[in-house]
Order: structure tokens, then sequence, then C-alpha cells
């Protein structure tokens, strides 16, 4: 059974680490390994906080969302449904996934080794995304002027980023906002997009996970479940202010060495 401070710390490491691009599932899985937490034939504490995250982007955000719901449910052609549609489109490839392929990807939760080759995939994405998207770099897919500032084809290939990002240890942040910045996609409209698209995916799966009774099969208690929910949301909300920030800023290679740094460390000592 989980301890009531086990579940406080990883909430935390949950809320920090869901919008920063390190992978919060990766960082979950190191801290279970840490704290000696036995729940990989339980993914509804993994799937409460990150709940709690979504959560908190949702009031960060508040004023956008309530634009965009009010602008689509006027059922024209504005900016509002343009961008809903295509947050729409990037969810069909991790909507494939957890129809078809949720058994292989749970089965990847518990291998700490499966999170340090995450991690390095992750320095790799980060890295060439950052020198790709710097001022006067020859990008692959150079910057254009889309509706919205990013484009249906460019929404569906982060969606494929996001759900290549299923796998612990490969950050759904970093992949998507490097994949976006790879493809020509300005920082700042990269960085809300990102944020954005994950929300319907999240809550769905929460709201299944609860419908499904997964509750009364958890093996972890009530109490662990609430505070783990709590601590996440409240350091999501700082994570989520001060990672809108970084996108537009600072250079994601700083990342990508903290990511092999953490990854050599579980290569060496797992």
């Amino acid at each position: 059974m989980m301890e009531w401070y086990e579940a406080i710390i990883l909430g935390l490491i949950q809320g920090l680490t869901e919008f920063l691009p390190v992978s919060s599932s990766g960082h979950l899985e190191i801290g279970k390994v840490l704290l000696g937490v036995e729940t990989t034939d339980d993914l509804l504490f993994t799937t409460m906080v990150h709940a709690a995250t979504v959560l908190s982007t949702i009031v960060v955000f508040r004023r956008q969302i309530l634009d965009l719901l009010k602008g689509f449910f006027r059922f024209s052609n504005n900016d509002q449904t343009d961008y809903v549609l295509k947050i729409a489109v990037s969810m069909i490839p991790v909507l494939i996934v957890g129809l078809f392929f949720k058994d292989d990807v749970e089965a990847m939760f518990g291998s700490i080794r499966v999170v340090g080759i995450a991690l390095v995939m992750t320095a790799v994405l980060l890295f060439f995304s950052d020198r790709a998207s710097r001022p006067g770099s020859s990008s692959i897919f150079p910057v254009k002027e889309y509706r919205n500032g990013i484009s249906y084809w460019q929404a569906f290939a982060v969606g494929l980023g996001q759900a290549f990002a299923v796998i612990p240890g490969l950050s759904r942040s970093g992949t998507t906002i490097s994949t976006g910045l790879i493809c020509g996609v300005k920082r700042d409209v990269m960085a809300q997009f990102s944020f954005l698209m994950v929300l319907v995916p999240i809550l769905g799966e929460t709201f299944l996970e609860v419908v499904g009774g997964e509750f009364g099969a958890s093996s972890v208690g009530g109490t662990a479940l609430m505070l783990g929910f709590v601590s996440a949301f409240l350091s999501g909300l700082f994570a989520c202010r001060v990672m809108m920030a970084l996108v537009k800023k600072a250079k994601l290679s700083w990342f990508a060495l903290y990511c092999l740094i953490a990854a050599a460390a579980i290569f060496i000592f797992a």
C-alpha cells in the first residue's frame, strides 16, 4: 500500500515534470523505484496525477479555453473553430494507440531500462529541434504563416509525436514541442498547442478508469490518491507557467543534457 508521503512526493514529481520536456511518466517510474513503491500493475495513480496536471492546465489557460468553446459553438468558420478542429486532428494518433495498443503500452511501465532508452530519445529530439528552430538555421520545414500559426498537417505530425510519447521516459511535452518546432511551428504557438492538445485524451482516460471501476480494483488507497492528485495539481500550476516562459526563450538543449544525465544514471545504477 502506498504511504501518504509517497503519494505527495510522486504527485510533486508528476506536477513539476509534466510541463518540462523531461518526461513525467519516466520520472514517476524513477520515483517509484527510489521510494520502493510497487504499482506496476496499477495505473490508476498515474492516471489520476496526470489528470491533476491537466486540471492545472485548464486553470492556467481558462480564458483561452472559454474563448475557444464560445467560438466553436457559434458553428461558423472562425479562428476558434479552426483551432479546435486542429486539436481534434492531433488526437487521432493517440486515439488509435489507446484503442489498439493499450496492453502493449501498459507492459512498458515498470521497466526502468525502457525509461532510460526513452530519455535518450527525448534528449536527441530536444537537441535537434533546438538547433532547427534557431533564427537563421536551415530547418527541414521552414516557418510559414498558417491560420492560428499551425496547419492541419503540422497538427497531425505533432499528434504522432504525442502517440509515441506514451512510452515512459519519452517526454510528451518535449516530443510534441520538438515535433512542432521541426515542422516549422513557432515556439509560442507550439507551447500553447502542446498543452491544450492533451486535455481531452487524459480526461477521457481518467473518466474511463473511474467508470470502469478501477478505484475498487486499485491497490492505492483513496487517501493516497487524493493527496497525490492535490500535490500534482499545485505543482503543475507552477510548472505550467514556468514552462510557457521557458519554451519561448530558453534553449531546449539544456533539458536534453539533463535527460542524458538521468539516462546515464539509470544505466549505471539500475
